[in-house]
């Protein structure tokens, strides 16, 4: 089982290579049956939101909403695409949203 895996761009993903991470820089058409495979095999998955753009949203939501893998959507270095504001979420669940 593989405790952490990336999936992202190259830059971004020396850095976690060099923090031992499993590192993959998918092809936009390889990203939804890779990001399947490591659900099956990873403890932990962090995903850039470009790459994360790339999956259908409710797959994506899917497994943000699991127990297990943990699923994390991160910027990416070049912030093509917005990730997602974490703190606005919680507000909003819990009700504290303005």
């Amino acid at each position: 089982m593989v405790a952490c895996a990336f999936l992202g761009d190259e830059v971004s993903g020396l850095g976690f290579r060099l923090a031992g991470v499993e590192v993959h820089c998918p092809e936009p058409q390889e990203v939804r049956a890779l990001f399947q495979r490591l659900r099956e095999e990873a403890r932990v998955i962090v995903v850039t939101a470009e790459v994360a753009a790339a999956l259908p949203p409710e797959l994506l939501r899917e497994a943000e909403l699991a127990t297990w893998p943990l699923v994390l959507v991160i910027p990416d270095v070049r912030n093509r695409v917005a990730a997602p504001d974490l703190v606005a979420d919680v507000r909003r669940h819990l009700g504290m949203a303005e």
